[in-house]
């Protein structure tokens, strides 16, 4: 693995030098992350002409199963406590080696961008952008099995709350249980705050859950997600409690599961963002339900739960292979509630099978 992050840093490396930084300072965790194989607490990664550093304020430690960063990298404890690393490391340059400095303007607070110029006057600071953001779209098979395993993770727990009694229980009470089972799975942890929603709640997205009981007739939907290696997916469902369901219920239900399987089929590689979002947003607006409609059909997944690609109406560029996205269309109908479906698959080209779905839990409309 080491080769792989030397290679990623490489290609940073490259795009400086094609823009005319000689430096580079890496400050967002998950981009750390990504270039580094690990991103101890605090720590930032400088890419400099005299070689690549990590800049801890203390020893890195295996923490939660994230593993230890790449042998090759120069590790650079700070001498006191409270020092910035930021700050430690762009004190390392000098001008006569990196007239310029690129960082991560995006992540940095004023206070630290300006304390960057004071202890390196005479060095020109560029902004990185989001250029390991774009770097980190189309994953490796190695991240890929990463983020499969996460989503296996995530069907086992969910598959097991469905086979114990729910009517009584809270939303509260059911959200933590998920998250102790994605631990006991072999999770890091829930790679977000786990959601769960029912009766007049059900169907809301990012719903936080609240001390209202499970009772028989009402939808619940829930949405949850492990973390692996440090790769997050993501999968939502919903389903009936305890009676058969009921007309209204059944038909919502359908609407939002072909507008679901509807963004599904459309992630093919070469296909505009907005194409995806396109295509289940007009089978809900069709039926009457295009007020009110989350901002996005979905959005990309990997170190961190919401990355780019987003899925979108004004969401610009394509698709590539071997990009992992969420589709998850919902429908709420306030005071009665609502459905969401949420899958997260890889974008594969045809002659691969399609798009490779990772969450695999039934999507059939359950009465538990």
């Amino acid at each position: 693995m080491s080769e792989v992050f030397a290679v990623r840093r490489e290609r940073l490396r490259d795009r400086c030098r094609a823009a005319g930084s000689a430096a580079a300072l890496v400050s967002r965790a998950a981009n750390v992350r990504y270039l580094a194989g690990a991103a101890p607490a605090g720590s930032v990664l400088l890419l400099g002409p005299a070689g690549d550093e990590l800049v801890c304020p203390r020893e890195p430690a295996d923490e939660a199963g994230d593993g230890r960063p790449d042998e090759h990298l120069r590790l650079r404890m700070l001498p006191t406590a409270g020092g910035d690393p930021v700050v430690a490391a762009a004190g390392l340059l000098h001008p006569a080696d990196a007239p310029s400095l690129a960082v991560e303007e995006h992540h940095l607070t004023v206070a630290r961008h300006r304390a960057i110029g004071s202890v390196a006057p005479g060095i020109q600071l560029t902004d990185l952008a989001g250029a390991v953001e774009q770097q980190r779209i189309i994953k490796d098979e190695e991240e890929i099995a990463s983020l499969r395993i996460a989503a296996e993770i995530a069907d086992q727990a969910l598959g097991e709350l469905l086979e114990s009694i729910l009517v009584g229980r809270t939303e509260r009470h059911l959200a933590l249980e998920l998250e102790r089972r994605l631990v006991d799975h072999g999770a890091e942890g829930p790679a977000f705050p786990t959601s769960v929603a029912t009766g007049p709640n059900a169907g809301l997205r990012r719903h936080r859950p609240s001390d209202r009981r499970v009772e028989e007739g009402h939808f619940l939907s829930v949405c949850l997600g492990a973390r692996y290696h440090g790769y997050r997916c993501e999968i939502g469902r919903t389903f009936v409690i305890g009676t058969s369901p009921a007309d209204w219920q059944i038909e919502l239900y359908e609407l939002v599961f072909a507008a679901q399987r509807a963004g599904r089929e459309a992630l093919v590689p070469g296909a505009a963002c907005r194409d995806v979002d396109r295509a289940a947003r007009q089978v809900l607006g069709a039926a009457g339900h295009g007020e009110g409609l989350p901002t996005a059909t979905g959005h990309g997944v990997g170190l961190e739960i919401d990355e780019d690609p987003q899925l979108t109406p004004a969401a610009m560029g394509k698709l590539d292979a071997r990009v992992p996205v969420t589709v998850e269309p919902g429908v709420h109908l306030p005071g009665r509630g609502g459905v969401r479906i949420d899958d997260t698959l890889v974008v594969r080209p045809e002659a691969d099978g399609g798009p490779e779905l990772l969450t695999i839990t039934t999507k059939e409309l359950l009465a538990l």
